[in-house]
């Protein structure tokens, strides 16, 4: 039988990417109007998401990973127009022209592409063992401390704004109850679709690749803005994606054949 490729640690693709986001976060900070630049964000934003959105799909399959896909975006969606039309969960906030055109004047067109990653990326810290509730809790914990690296930056660009300000770097405390809530309904949703594939399968590596890329862009950010405890936040972040990153390459090619029984998988 003809031996399966071993899985390498840190392609050097991703390696390249996370160099570049990193150095992107310079000129995102010292050249925020570009002319175009809301659009141009659109293609950014798909490219830093797609190596999440595929391995979803290769992880549950293409029916689940589309359906997970699918719910988590839509979820996003009305949890986040809610929250800017009603200031609930999050407090009194709305988005600001540099993420271009949004729906009904709430929330912009491309939030799945920014949100939907850090969920697959928490939940895939998470999985593996332990009971479902426990990597639902642990993944809505997770969300919030990520939302300690992006608001703070988000807030300096302008990507958001809240007109009362807050505590840490200009964002209110109540952002992060709220996220806490949004981050524990979205990962029960990855959870529950995903089923005995987060836990009876070996994850794959390229779950947090779109997580890890974009937590370099914004310690870039976070570098070149001054916002000193956001940039370390980051990263640790870093630290704990590229060691849990390790540990899912090193499963994958000590069991490789159990990527080619993943149709077979039990289902519930």
């Amino acid at each position: 039988m003809p031996k399966t490729p071993a899985v390498r640690s840190f392609p050097r693709l991703l390696v390249a990417s996370c160099v570049f986001l990193f150095i992107s976060g310079y000129f995102v900070v010292r050249f925020p109007d570009v002319e175009g630049a809301s659009y141009a964000s659109y293609g950014f934003n798909l490219l830093i998401a797609l190596p999440a959105f595929i391995a979803l799909v290769r992880q549950f399959g293409a029916a689940r990973g589309a359906a997970a896909l699918v719910a988590v975006s839509v979820f996003g969606y009305l949890i986040e127009g809610f929250g800017v039309a009603t200031g609930v969960p999050y407090g009194e906030f709305y988005y600001g022209e540099p993420l271009g055109p949004t729906i009904l004047g709430l929330v912009p067109y491309l939030l799945p592409l920014s949100y939907v990653p850090l969920v697959i990326g928490a939940v895939a810290v998470v999985s593996g063992t332990g009971t479902a509730l426990r990597r639902i809790v642990l993944g809505g914990l997770l969300l919030v401390v990520i939302d300690g690296v992006l608001d703070p930056g988000a807030v300096a660009l302008g990507f958001w704004i809240w007109p009362g300000g807050g505590p840490y770097y200009g964002v209110p405390l109540s952002n992060y109850g709220g996220w806490l809530i949004s981050g524990l309904i979205a990962s029960a949703l990855v959870t529950w679709i995903g089923g005995r594939r987060l836990t009876h399968e070996a994850l794959r590596p390229g779950l947090l690749d779109s997580l890890l890329v974009s937590m370099f862009l914004w310690l870039g950010v976070c570098v070149f803005s001054g916002l000193v405890f956001p940039a370390v936040l980051a990263a640790a972040l870093i630290v704990l994606l590229v060691r849990r990153r390790l540990q899912l390459t090193r499963a994958a090619n000590a069991f490789p054949e159990t990527s080619g029984t993943r149709d077979a998988a039990p289902r519930h």
